[in-house]
């Protein structure tokens, strides 16, 4: 069953990174914006999650492999980081680079902190 859930969450939220995606690529926003931020909105997401699941017991097992493993697994992506990371290094924007590689490292670790310090003030 767990494997199930996974499988249940990991296509929701490929679905949903999915569309996030197209809906900055549409617009005016670049690549690179829309993974920051399915990846800042994911390490939100994880924190809140993580008081829920281990300090609030919020969660049964299923709805938490469901949730953290599949959806946000899914949704969140360190591969597509690093290859934006790594197109921006061949075409020469050195400092973009670095600016996005460093500045989602801690735009991601703020996030993961905000959503356990609210979700601790909440409950």
């Amino acid at each position: 069953m767990n494997y199930l859930m996974v499988a249940l969450g990991g296509a929701l939220g490929a679905v949903a990174r999915y569309a996030v995606y197209n809906a900055a690529a549409s617009g005016k926003a670049s690549a690179q914006l829309a993974t920051f931020v399915i990846n800042a909105t994911g390490a939100l997401a994880i924190g809140v999650l993580y008081v829920v699941i281990t300090q609030r017991g919020g969660l049964q097992p299923y709805g938490q492999q469901l949730l953290t493993v599949g959806f946000l697994g899914a949704f969140t992506t360190y591969s597509t980081y690093s290859l934006d990371a790594l197109r921006l290094l061949e075409q020469g924007q050195v400092g973009t680079a670095i600016l996005y590689l460093l500045g989602t490292l801690v735009v991601c670790l703020a996030a993961t902190w905000l959503g356990v310090s609210l979700t601790r003030q909440m409950f």
